[in-house]
């Protein structure tokens, strides 16, 4: 059978990448999201199980001792993690899944699964990057500080990722993620699996 691929996308805050992700799920029905668990409150709007699983530090930390973790991570205060037994189910099933994760996680993803792809989303500027966190109207000041303050680590992680997508165009954007998952989908191995009756045909001459 074939395999799902695992397309892990980051970004610094504000950049735009839930935007984007939301956008390349409604146009392609065939890649699914990743549900992330989070010590983290819930924002207003935010449904638990569709936007996150919202758990507490300590079951958080009682998930992490059981090993259910395929990644997880501290960002500003909050833990964020992937389920393992969930995603090696889906990915055996065949479905390709999108992980909306931090560098942290990604990098700790591709150790073990090094077939994933990787894709940053960057801002245009870093002057649209802070009126896009300030107007959110979410965070208080010292967090839109922090966030800040943090994007020049994340984006200097930049060089572990295969493609790269300048948000500077929300339609044109979501138009490279569709892109770039449709490029994955036609690599040889892919094609091999999905079609490999018609490849058993052809290679035998039964034509």
């Amino acid at each position: 059978m074939q395999q799902g691929s695992i397309f892990v996308v980051v970004a610094p805050s504000g950049a735009g990448k839930t935007t984007l992700v939301r956008g390349l799920l409604a146009a392609d029905c065939d890649i699914k999201l990743s549900v992330s668990y989070t010590t983290r409150a819930p924002r207003d709007g935010e449904t638990d199980g569709l936007d996150y699983h919202f758990v507490t530090r300590e079951q958080f930390q009682e998930m992490v001792g059981r090993g259910e973790f395929l990644e997880s991570a501290e960002v500003y205060g909050n833990y964020y993690g992937t389920s393992q037994p969930w995603l090696a189910d889906q990915i055996a099933a065949g479905r390709d899944i999108l992980l909306e994760i931090d560098w942290q996680g990604a990098r700790q993803v591709r150790q073990l699964f090094r077939e994933a792809v990787g894709i940053f989303i960057m801002p245009p500027s870093r002057v649209e990057l802070e009126g896009r966190l300030r107007g959110r109207g979410k965070d208080s000041e010292e967090v839109i500080a922090k966030r800040l303050a943090a994007v020049c680590d994340d984006i200097s992680h930049v060089d572990e990722f295969d493609y790269v997508v300048v948000n500077d165009d929300i339609d044109t954007a979501i138009g490279d993620l569709l892109a770039i998952v449709r490029s994955q989908r036609l690599k040889l191995a892919q094609q091999a699996a999905r079609h490999h009756i018609l490849f058993a045909e052809l290679k035998g001459g039964s034509l």
